[in-house]
């Protein structure tokens, strides 16, 4: 299969299966949204194993190279395993870097951690909080998630501890950082919550304000800087609302440009192609001779053309895409509105 549109990213997430046995209340899976939601997501019938390696096939045709798996939790997937070992014997995707494997770790094991090792896998694993773990998850099991953060430093495997930061656990995030250091995390990755899926239901009790998002980055720079370790937003966040700049941080990079549909896109359980994992808008299937059949939408992402008219004369607005346009656009009805975060708001 020829690659049909010379514009797709080198990177995919694959979200493996619908389920998960966490129930966050920050999850922006667009499957979970509440009924009242304004974009509502119809759940499809999740693919076979053999319908995912075909999807393998196709994705390196389009030219993906580099892939992070990811659910719901895909550890429920059975036969992940078997998932690992085609994309490792295929010579191709991922040949230059690690299957990223993104999990809330409960249910981790021995086994899995002797899987990961064989294909060279990055374990990624959520720990929203200590104290406030079971209140965001519905499940008792920050110690376990730095227990098997430190299991997989100790058999050689590269982690990165992900952070979903609210207003119920920005209190101790000193505390949650500092523990998945010296844990043995490589990497910290702090999130802050953006409205989508479940967390549409939550949004009052768990958003960040303007004066928490600044509090949020001075912490994980003095305690990522005491650890002389290197953490990222992985969200993005508007530059005119960072009090002290950008440039103040070392120790934290500070994501302020989207990578929708320019460096990845996702394909959900049944197929279905995304500009991003938190959009709740499909843009095509993987199975389609087209590919991408919502052109329109992803030129949007790929032309960086959706910031708000608010910030049209902003000196930075090459550098900074007004916050994440999903996050708005599930608020608002609009990919161009903005950001809650900007002084319009």
């Amino acid at each position: 299969m020829k690659n049909l549109d010379p514009h797709i990213p080198t990177s995919a997430i694959l979200e493996l299966t619908y389920r998960c046995n966490h129930r966050c209340k920050f999850c922006f899976c667009p499957w979970d949204a509440p009924e009242t939601a304004r974009y509502p997501y119809e759940k499809g019938q999740e693919l076979t194993l053999a319908q995912w390696k075909e999807v393998l096939d196709i994705l390196k045709a389009q030219g993906v190279r580099a892939l992070s798996l990811s659910g719901g939790e895909p550890l429920l997937r059975e036969d992940l395993p078997d998932l690992l070992d085609a994309i490792r014997k295929d010579g191709t995707l991922n040949r230059d870097s690690k299957i990223v494997v993104i999990s809330n770790g409960k249910a981790m094991s021995e086994d899995w951690l002797k899987r990961f090792k064989k294909y060279d896998v990055h374990l990624t694993l959520s720990l929203p909080g200590i104290a406030a773990f079971e209140e965001l998850t519905g499940t008792d099991n920050a110690g376990g998630v730095l227990h098997w953060l430190s299991r997989a430093h100790e058999e050689g495997l590269t982690t990165t501890c992900n952070i979903p930061v609210t207003k119920k656990n920005l209190h101790e995030l000193y505390e949650t950082i500092g523990n998945a250091l010296l844990a043995g995390a490589d990497m910290v990755l702090v999130n802050r919550f953006l409205v989508g899926g479940r967390g549409v239901a939550n949004r009052t009790e768990l958003e960040l304000s303007n004066k928490e998002i600044n509090e949020m980055l001075d912490i994980a720079e003095e305690v990522l800087g005491k650890g002389k370790r290197r953490g990222y937003t992985g969200t993005e966040i508007p530059r005119c609302v960072i009090t002290k700049g950008v440039e103040h941080y070392k120790s934290i990079g500070i994501g302020t440009l989207c990578g929708a549909a320019k460096t990845f896109l996702a394909v959900d359980p049944a197929g279905n192609l995304r500009v991003c994992n938190h959009s709740p808008f499909v843009v095509g299937h993987v199975f389609d001779k087209d590919f991408i059949t919502d052109g329109a939408y992803w030129d949007r992402f790929l032309k960086s053309d959706y910031k708000p008219d608010f910030c049209r004369g902003c000196k930075d607005i090459e550098r900074c895409d007004c916050g994440c346009r999903e996050a708005c656009h599930i608020v608002d009805g609009d990919l161009g509105a903005c950001d809650n975060l900007l002084p319009l708001r």
